[in-house]
């Protein structure tokens, strides 16, 4: 257990961050944490959609598609909502089911507006699961507000955030 119930993750936009949290994901569930939440996927290999992803529940390995087609020249939010509400659910549920550790993607701007998984990293800390996300160095001052200075910022490297699961707590 970590000494601090919720972590961020802070990034550049030239940061991989999808890779160091799922590579994050993986090393930490080599170590028996029981994990749940969800994270991000680039679909590269889609060629007639190149900004198609999805999320993946961390709990069952299901891939839910995150990219709602909306048309050729369309510039509006391709986020699907149906997506985010099976993401909720995923994320919710994990809880109920007594999950270690929360892994949501990013507190990005769809979290900024009040909208994407944000009520759900809240949940996730009010239940007293340790909440582990990622959050753009443009939206700090929105993630500092929303988490009322609580927490601790990492650095985008791997280590940090094992060192971070791995620090005693202090009781």
């Amino acid at each position: 257990m970590p000494a601090h119930a919720i972590a961020a993750v802070v990034y550049k936009p030239t940061d991989n961050i999808e890779a160091l949290l799922a590579r994050a994901a993986r090393a930490l569930g080599e170590r028996g944490v029981r994990l749940g939440g969800v994270l991000q996927h680039d679909i590269a290999t889609v060629i007639e959609d190149p900004c198609a992803m999805q999320l993946e529940n961390l709990e069952t390995g299901e891939s839910i598609p995150l990219s709602q087609e909306l048309g050729r020249g369309s510039i509006s939010c391709r986020v699907d909502p149906d997506a985010l509400a099976q993401g909720s659910m995923a994320v919710r549920g994990a809880i109920e089911r007594g999950v270690e550790l929360v892994i949501i993607n990013k507190f990005g701007a769809q979290e900024v507006s009040g909208a994407g998984l944000r009520d759900e990293m809240a949940e996730t800390v009010v239940a007293g699961v340790p909440l582990l996300t990622a959050v753009g160095e443009r939206f700090l001052p929105e993630w500092k507000e929303f988490t009322g200075g609580e927490g601790v910022l990492l650095e985008p490297t791997l280590d940090a955030i094992l060192a971070w699961w791995s620090a005693p707590r202090a009781d």
